[in-house]
């Protein structure tokens, strides 16, 4: 039945497509793999003035897109095994206590696909972002798929600059080692069109990492969206307050204003890769009437995250 009423939803979304250029891409669904936090937001972003310093919880967020020629997800966010409270077991315990993950299993990309009525085996391409360990966590998940990353983020992730750590750092081996490494890797340098209609466009956008990347999708409404991911972590990287984790931060800028001119020579929404405000907004979490960069943490870490439609004419899922 829950199957049936998505089908019915996107059906919906098709017969409000304004003209046949973008009815390649059927849906978008925005989740999460749970929460990292409460930390200060200075720990992230260190040039951030102290009047605005605050706690922060932030999504590890993941995109499912459904086009025509089959499903696509981007980022596949934290290992399965950092789910229920059990981070150690994977991750260096310092980043453990540092990003306080909370993730539940059913937070995983398995699961949320499932809520969605698919299987990790009918996904035709994983995009991966970059190779931290939040991002490409559950790629093994994963192994009839065509991954989509760049050719410098694999030499990256294998084999990282001494000075981005090697051991118990953000490069997690395990995440990407044994079956993964004969994985099929459509492997890129630059920009690419997933699909040959430019529904769904890869974008390179260095600088967080040697070889990042973000989506840019033409929704069925037309509107065009941006899935910035580490590209842009929060609303205050475009104020002119960088990351704080960045392979270059000259290659961090020149990303951040071509996003920006993509957002205005295109009218395009950019959606940020832990942005908790936006998060919040399009999964009506809001509560108490808080801003939506305040979150209430209680009620975000305990909130049963489910993929939610990006286009406006879809109806949300059960």
């Amino acid at each position: 039945m829950k199957k049936l009423g998505i089908a019915a939803a996107l059906l919906g979304m098709l017969c409000v497509i304004p003209s046949t250029g973008f009815a390649q891409v059927k849906g978008v669904y925005w989740t999460a793999s749970g929460w990292f936090g409460p930390f200060p937001i200075a720990a992230l972003i260190p040039s951030l003035p102290k009047d605005r310093a605050r706690d922060v919880s932030l999504p590890a967020n993941m995109w499912v897109i459904d086009h025509t020629k089959g499903l696509v997800v981007f980022d596949t966010g934290n290992n399965v095994a950092v789910s229920d409270g059990n981070c150690k077991s994977h991750w260096a315990a310092g980043l453990c206590d540092l990003l306080k993950p909370s993730q539940k299993r059913e937070d995983v990309i398995d699961m949320q696909l499932k809520k969605l009525g698919y299987s990790p085996d009918q996904v035709k391409a994983v995009i991966t972002s970059h190779a931290h360990l939040d991002h490409i966590g559950n790629i093994k998940l994963f192994p009839k798929a065509v991954h989509v990353i760049q050719k410098k983020e694999l030499y990256q992730a294998w084999w990282p600059e001494k000075f981005q750590g090697r051991e118990g750092g953000v490069f997690v081996m395990g995440d990407f080692d044994g079956p993964a490494r004969g994985f099929n890797y459509l492997e890129l340098d630059g920009d690419y069109d997933l699909f040959g209609d430019g529904s769904v466009m890869v974008l390179s956008t260095p600088g967080h990492t040697l070889g990042h990347q973000s989506v840019k999708v033409k929704l069925p409404s037309g509107k065009t969206i941006v899935l910035t991911q580490d590209a842009v972590w929060v609303k205050e990287n475009l104020e002119g307050y960088p990351a704080g984790i960045n392979y270059s931060v000259k290659d961090y800028e020149a990303s951040i204003q071509r996003l920006k001119m993509i957002r205005d020579l295109e009218n395009a929404e950019l959606l940020f890769g832990h942005d908790p405000g936006q998060f919040q907004a399009a999964h009506r979490l809001r509560v108490q009437d808080r801003p939506f960069d305040e979150p209430g943490e209680d009620e975000l870490l305990d909130a049963v995250v489910r993929p939610v439609p990006i286009d406006r004419k879809a109806a949300p899922i059960p």
